[in-house]
C-alpha cells in the first residue's frame, strides 16, 4: 500500500509501504500525523541559536605583538 501526500507541492510525494498486516485508512493517517508532528519538532529544535557566543579558542587568544625595533640594537630597552 502507497499513500501520496499532496499537502506540500513542493516536496517530494511521501511514500508509506506497509509491509505487514492491512492497517485502515485512519491507522496510516494518525501514523503519518504523529510522525510528522514528531518530525517538525525535531526540525524545529535542531536551528542554531542566533546569539553567537564567543568560542573557548576566540576568548584565549593572546593579541599581536608589536614588530621589533631593529634600530635600537642590542639590549636597548625604552625608558
Amino acid at each position: 500500500m502507497t499513500l501520496a501526500d499532496d499537502s506540500d507541492t513542493d516536496a517530494a510525494p511521501l511514500r508509506v509501504e506497509v509491509l505487514r498486516g492491512n492497517p485502515t485508512d485512519e491507522e496510516l493517517g494518525a501514523l503519518l500525523a504523529v510522525v510528522s508532528t514528531a518530525y517538525a519538532e525535531e526540525a524545529a529544535d535542531a536551528l542554531a541559536d542566533d546569539d553567537r557566543r564567543p568560542s573557548a579558542w576566540s576568548l584565549s587568544q593572546r593579541g599581536l605583538r608589536r614588530p621589533f625595533a631593529r634600530e635600537r640594537g642590542w639590549n636597548n630597552f625604552p625608558d
